[in-house]
């Protein structure tokens, strides 16, 4: 294998694919291939930023941005696994200091235990109208459809307000989620 004359990669062809010069591919000595001496490359220099003085630095990146994600999508990302991802973004140092998302966090978490409670009640509902030959297992799948479809509707709604950067407050946990937060 040949090796480029001006930085010192390992090259296949005719060309360097770091740099782009031509390689001359090695001749094989009368005993075999003889490999390159390796202190014959030059190394190139790493580049630095150049200071200069009486010019600002910029900044740091403040809040979510310097974790990676934005404001909106972690917001969004609040409602993703329900109340894991509410208690995830509480407890995540960059996001927990940010009241939007800490608002939208609490939200999640009320609106799935709020979802839990609802459940549990239609379980409960569920024994009761499983006596009743025909008319209770069709008003049992009534109910868990309405809610499953209602359960997700709300939660795609939710994802999809936060996500465009509206705040919608839900009735009755929306005003208990702004005061945690």
């Amino acid at each position: 294998m040949a090796y480029c004359a001006a930085c010192g990669t390992q090259v296949e062809g005719k060309f360097c694919s770091k740099c782009g010069a031509a390689v001359a591919q090695p001749q094989p000595a009368a005993g075999g291939y003889q490999a390159p001496d390796p202190s014959a490359y030059q190394q190139q220099p790493q580049y630095q930023q150049p200071q200069y003085q009486g010019q600002p630095q910029a900044a740091p990146m403040g809040g979510s941005q310097a974790a990676g994600l934005e404001e909106n999508v972690a917001c969004a990302l609040c409602y993703a696994l329900g109340l894991l991802t509410g208690v995830v973004f509480l407890v995540l140092a960059p996001y927990n200091q940010n009241k939007l998302i800490r608002f939208h966090a609490f939200q999640s978490i009320f609106f799935h235990a709020g979802l839990i409670v609802v459940y549990i009640v239609a379980l409960i509902l569920s024994f009761i109208l499983v006596f009743i030959p025909v008319l209770g297992h069709i008003l049992i799948l009534l109910i868990y459809l309405a809610l499953g479809l209602t359960a997700f509707g709300g939660w795609i709604f939710l994802m999809y307000k936060a996500y465009n950067r509206e705040k919608f407050v839900i009735p009755v946990i929306g005003p208990i989620a702004e005061k945690q937060a």
